[in-house]
């Protein structure tokens, strides 16, 4: 992804000097959708396919698309929508169209390691020189497919869905994993591209739980190091539940 270099004036203590620091490049992608202008995007400007494509998907418009033309900051999709097109403002200032989130059918499961993996490799090389980044990665039959990185949380999930569906995968099969909290507009982005297990490093919201649970998605938060919390939907990940069952007995014992 693009980056600037850009001078600053370090202080740490007592201690004051120039600094040459790695500056995200921020700028305003135009989406139009089968000709009609659909919303304007803050973004970073890369992967702009994969940006366009995954938007529809992610808001529910669309489950498939039929192409995608980028010239400029300008991104032309075609696709077969589905639904009413009413935009409102999250609190993060990304947009989302209104309505249900879709439920998710899929009988896949994970492990505790595979949860482990999914989180490791959330990490990129520019979230950790910039920090001014989000980064989600996309898991599919327990192997990495692709990793994204922008200034907001949203694009990176449009861009990794994005990158599934102009490529055909199966995202009934897939795993999302983000760095970013999963208020209930992040939820719905994964259960309207009907990806059923999401895996974050960062907390989420009553709502976010909320829109997992009745989507049928299963959604870990706090997944740093040998830690996560499964909020939802925990039937995917068989081996905690296990666990959790042989410590009920025990106590009760």
């Amino acid at each position: 992804m693009e980056t600037v270099c850009r001078t600053g004036i370090r202080v740490i203590g007592d201690q004051v000097h120039e600094v040459q620091d790695n500056i995200v490049v921020e700028d305003r992608v135009r989406l139009f959708l089968n000709g009609e202008y659909l919303t304007t995007l803050v973004a970073s400007p890369d992967r702009l396919e994969d940006l366009g494509a995954g938007f529809v998907v992610c808001e529910g418009l669309a489950d498939t698309v039929e192409s995608v033309e980028v010239s400029g900051r300008d991104v032309r999709i075609e696709a077969p929508v589905k639904r009413e097109i009413l935009l409102e403002m999250e609190s993060s200032g990304g947009y989302r169209v209104l309505g249900e989130a879709k439920k998710v059918d899929s009988s896949i499961t994970i492990t505790a390691d595979g949860i482990r993996a999914v989180t490791s490799a959330i990490e990129s090389e520019v979230w950790r020189r910039t920090g001014g980044v989000h980064c989600s990665v996309l898991f599919c039959d327990g192997s990495l497919v692709t990793r994204a990185c922008d200034l907001g949380r949203h694009n990176t999930v449009d861009k990794v869905v994005g990158y599934a569906t102009l490529r055909g995968l199966d995202r009934s099969g897939c795993v999302l994993g983000c760095t970013g909290r999963q208020p209930s507009g992040m939820v719905a982005k994964a259960a309207n591209a009907g990806i059923p297990i999401v895996v974050s490093r960062a907390a989420s919201t009553d709502r976010g739980i909320m829109t997992a649970e009745e989507a049928g998605l299963t959604l870990i938060g706090f997944s740093r190091g040998e830690r996560f919390t499964i909020y939802t939907h925990p039937e995917r990940v068989p081996e905690v539940l296990k666990k959790l069952r042989i410590s009920w007995s025990k106590q009760v014992t």
